[in-house]
């Protein structure tokens, strides 16, 4: 199992950290081990003192596909969820002005937090989904896929041309605006369409 994350597909966000537009899906990996076990607490990295919630909605592939057509994408997936991309912000940000991968800032241990599954037939349309964050039970990050640069689809169709997409492998979408700082003893919730997906201290 893979995770494949897309960078920069909310413009807000994109706006909030001064970053450019990109002319096409910005795409990284998180290794397996990144993933948090469930009810895990989240414990804050020993080398980061600027780590950052990203919530997003997530995608599980289903079955084994390279060059999906856009249009056939659909057929890809039965399952949405919602999650987090943890960022060691301060670390990726001298990654970047060095020119170098993401990976250390990104694919750490526990990074990746992956809430329930909901079956996509619960949607009547998956790309007008409703999404928000909440950090000690106030609403930091509120999202929905109409705002995606890049509509889940696309980012199936795109990522397949590079990677071959195989059964169980998630697709982390891309962070609206509103990202921040975790803090010790910080509780964080995420919502999708009003139902919470997932829970979790910060330690």
């Amino acid at each position: 199992m893979k995770i494949i994350c897309i960078g920069r597909n909310y413009t807000d966000h994109i706006t909030e950290l001064q970053n450019e537009k990109p002319e096409d899906p910005v795409v990284f990996i998180k290794p397996d081990s990144a993933v948090l076990p469930k009810e895990q607490d989240f414990y804050i990295p020993e080398f980061s003192n600027d780590v950052h919630y990203e919530v997003e909605v997530l995608v599980k592939i289903k079955k084994v596909g390279k060059h999906i057509d856009e249009k056939f994408a659909n057929k890809y997936y039965d399952e949405i969820g919602l999650g987090i991309d943890f960022t060691a912000r301060d670390l990726q940000s001298k990654l970047k002005e060095k020119g170098l991968p993401w990976e250390k800032a990104k694919g750490f241990d526990g990074s990746a937090v992956i809430g329930e599954w909901l079956p996509k037939t619960n949607f009547k349309d998956i790309n007008n989904i409703s999404f928000n964050l909440s950090k000690n039970d106030e609403v930091v990050q509120i999202g929905d896929t109409s705002l995606m640069l890049w509509k889940i689809d696309e980012l199936i169709s795109y990522v397949s041309k590079y990677f071959m997409l195989k059964k169980g492998d998630i697709i982390f979408t891309g962070t609206p605006a509103g990202v921040g700082r975790v803090m010790p003893n910080d509780y964080l919730s995420g919502s999708l369409e009003g139902k919470e997906l997932f829970s979790l201290k910060i330690k």
